[in-house]
């Protein structure tokens, strides 16, 4: 390969990462004026944590140590000491997560819209760099959301270290990722808030409460333990459980890194192609 070609490739790659770096500049300054957004999805996780966690918390058994049934004693004498609200509190990260992202999809309906969107598409940038970019932008959303709330674990006793925040910081990207892929997924292909929204509500619970966010995973029913196995939430909240409480988890650590990394090649694929087969307008 010439010289020229190798010139002129570079200049390709770095035209597309500035588009690219453009729509989530774009995406991230839209969420920074839109303080009651942030407001609004930093309440309801915290409703969870202190009204259910706090009332739960006070009349069911440590499930910490249920979870651990025929595990070490040793283990078993650490966790004791974790309560309800901690037990719960890597999934309220995820709960977080997967509202902002898959609802994220409704910002395509919007920018349908207000035909921002139709700008968009007809300029000199191909569709994988816009879904990446609006993907790019749900993944700062949602980080920014769960360091708030990250602060807040700090008051329910929950520590952290420098390898399991970095690890934190990873399970949130790669679950922000594929769950904003399937939000835009789903308003790439409706014409309606109204209807995104309804759709999207069979969408988010399901993958919240299946998730193991309140209980734990061990010794489900035969039909809860399928249906949690194919929620790519199952395996943020089982890594996030094993890095901030140092709980067994259900799989190893790698394993939950692994499903969620092919949850991402997946939904983010579905997404691409969905992208290019959308009309504009």
């Amino acid at each position: 390969m010439s010289t020229m070609q190798l010139e002129i490739k570079k200049n390709i790659v770095e035209m597309e990462l500035r588009k690219l770096y453009a729509i989530w500049l774009r995406e991230y300054k839209v969420f920074l004026r839109e303080k009651s957004r942030l407001i609004a999805s930093t309440f309801t996780p915290l409703l969870w944590l202190f009204v259910i966690g706090g009332g739960f918390g006070s009349t069911v058994a440590n499930p910490s140590v249920v979870s651990l049934i025929g595990n070490s004693p040793t283990q078993g004498e650490i966790v004791a000491r974790i309560d309800y609200q901690q037990f719960i509190f890597p999934g309220i990260i995820c709960m977080s997560v997967i509202f902002s992202s898959v609802f994220f999809g409704s910002y395509i309906i919007w920018d349908r819209k207000f035909d921002f969107l139709k700008s968009v598409m007809v300029a000199p940038v191909t569709r994988t760099t816009i879904f990446i970019g609006k993907t790019f932008g749900g993944m700062t959303t949602s980080l920014i959301q769960a360091a708030i709330l990250l602060v807040i674990g700090l008051v329910i006793g929950i520590h952290y270290t420098t390898l399991s925040l970095v690890a934190i910081v990873i399970l949130i990207l790669l679950l922000s990722f594929a769950l904003t892929s399937l939000g835009l997924t789903l308003g790439s292909y409706m014409e309606s808030l109204e209807g995104f929204q309804l759709i999207v509500s069979f969408v988010v619970f399901p993958l919240y409460f299946l998730s193991g966010a309140l209980f734990p995973l061990n010794n489900l029913p035969t039909w809860l333990s399928i249906l949690t196995a194919v929620d790519p939430a199952t395996y943020a909240v089982d890594a996030l459980r094993n890095t901030m409480l140092g709980l067994e988890g259900k799989n190893l650590f790698f394993v939950d890194i692994g499903i969620l990394l092919l949850s991402v090649i997946a939904l983010g694929t579905i997404g691409m192609l969905s992208f290019r087969r959308m009309k504009s307008v």
